[in-house]
């Protein structure tokens, strides 16, 4: 692979893991480490309806839900880029051909080629 074409794939990368750890940072700052009295804007320390509660719940746990799955894509990419640094980046670590470049313009974290994450995904669905 191109230099040229490296680093373009990693300013992708980098672009997006910027975007994630925002996006992580305001989920953090806005649900997840507020209290249910600091959301609410309650002053007081008695509760509130239980269907309140509830949805504050179920919305804590979808942030943390989204946090964590955004947690995981910032580790694929920072893999990315340690496979980049050692020469291995666009290479597929199942079969160790090419990465096509469409595959890795849509999915630049990309570690598999398609027929083997396709394998991958046959194995899971057939478990």
């Amino acid at each position: 692979m191109k230099e040229s074409e490296l680093e373009k794939y990693r300013q992708l990368l980098l672009k997006k893991k910027k975007e994630l750890l925002e996006e992580m940072g305001i989920i953090m700052d806005s649900h997840v480490s507020t209290t249910i009295k600091d959301s609410t804007g309650d002053l007081s320390s008695y509760s509130y309806h239980m269907a309140d509660q509830g949805t504050d719940n179920m919305e804590r746990e979808m942030a943390f839900m989204f946090a964590s799955k955004s947690g995981r894509l910032v580790y694929h990419i920072d893999e990315a880029l340690r496979r980049m640094d050692r020469g291995e980046y666009g290479k597929c670590v199942v079969c160790g051909k090419q990465i096509g470049k469409a595959r890795l313009e849509a999915v630049p974290h990309a570690r598999m080629c398609i027929a083997c994450k396709s394998a991958e995904e046959g194995k899971k669905a057939g478990r």
